[in-house]
């Protein structure tokens, strides 16, 4: 599958999913380094991709058609809790199964929506 991983993703969860056989765009020390959400987002749809971020400004595109947006929002978060949930989402969605997803991981639960639709 084809993912972009928001710059606050840690490495050690691009290595994993890289290691799963993923294609993951990682713009950490890049000329692309912090670029603006909408750049970002631009880059996502043109290429495919589903998005893995801790940015919750994301979920405004969940009514949009999309690749798939994954956002973990912790309480305290951390490299190795942030890791745990995208692991955790991942293993839970097959890759055909992300078109049109957006997937809220938190601390103890998660929300799953279908464009648009909360289950």
């Amino acid at each position: 599958m084809k993912i972009f991983v928001d710059e606050n993703i840690p490495l050690m969860t691009v290595r994993a999913l890289r290691e799963m056989g993923h294609d993951v765009r990682d713009i950490r020390g890049t000329v692309d380094e912090g670029m603006t959400d909408d750049a970002l987002w631009e880059i996502v749809e043109r290429e495919g991709r589903l998005l893995i971020t801790t940015d919750k400004g994301f979920t405004g595109h969940r009514y949009e058609l999309h690749h798939g947006i994954l956002i973990v929002r912790l309480k305290q978060p951390n490299r190795h809790k942030i890791h745990q949930r995208v692991m955790q989402a991942m293993a839970q969605f097959a890759a055909d199964e992300w078109r049109g997803l957006l997937v809220v991981m938190r601390d103890v639960m998660q929300s799953v929506w279908r464009n648009g639709e909360m289950r």
